[in-house]
């Protein structure tokens, strides 16, 4: 009977240390320099899936990353396009700014507004959400439709999000979501982060989340998060 080894790495903080270390090095290993300011959000989207495509995938306004941080430590909430990206982003972390994260595709004026406006709710929620919040960073890990929505609210009226994260999966309007979110964002000077292509999802949207809400509250090192290890 073979001898079965016991993990070397079994307390949070340290797998999660040894984690990026692994990912930093295979980084290396694949010739990938990333550019200044965004490893730490590259490093975290590769951290929760395993896919190193997103170290080229990922596409970034000009000081996206900084200007992100730099809304949250000044007081911007984050709007999540589902509860799942809601749940994932980490609010003992987010607590520590005094913000919160929202989602609102369940609320049921949300969902009236859809079927009134014969629209989806993820555009209704969007639309519901930019008139409480006049100045928050919007993540979207599922619905296309909402950063369209996005886009025709920043090109029709004064809105400005304070950052938008654009990370939707799928094959129905997602590349061209992000390819329009990009564009339209970069030429209004409104932060974008976007996974080109068809891959993302909601684990990814709060990962770029925790990735930026990390480096605004000092806490990259997990030991800074009170974890063991």
């Amino acid at each position: 009977m073979t001898e079965q080894k016991k993990p070397r790495h079994t307390l949070p903080g340290d797998i999660e240390r040894t984690s990026m270390a692994i990912i930093t090095g295979e980084l290396e290993q694949r010739g990938i320099a990333l550019l200044p300011g965004t490893e730490a959000v590259v490093r975290r989207v590769i951290h929760t899936t395993a896919d190193f495509d997103y170290a080229e995938s990922l596409r970034f306004t000009p000081g996206a990353v900084a200007a992100a941080v730099a809304a949250l430590k000044a007081g911007a909430d984050i709007i999540t396009d589902t509860n799942m990206a809601r749940s994932g982003v980490s609010k003992p972390s987010l607590s520590r700014l005094g913000r919160e994260v929202c989602c609102y595709m369940a609320e049921p004026q949300v969902a009236q507004a859809a079927r009134e406006q014969g629209t989806t709710r993820a555009v209704a929620a969007v639309r519901y959400a930019a008139q409480r919040h006049s100045s928050a960073l919007f993540a979207v890990g599922n619905a296309p439709t909402a950063l369209l929505a996005l886009c025709d609210l920043m090109e029709e009226t004064a809105f400005r999000p304070a950052a938008v994260i654009g990370v939707p999966v799928g094959f129905v309007n997602v590349v061209e979501s992000k390819e329009r979110l990009m564009a339209v964002c970069a030429r209004l000077g409104v932060p974008a982060i976007a996974a080109m292509g068809r891959k993302g999802g909601s684990n990814v949207a709060a990962a770029i989340c925790n990735a930026l809400i990390y480096t605004a509250v000092d806490a990259l090192d997990p030991v800074n998060r009170g974890w063991q290890g």
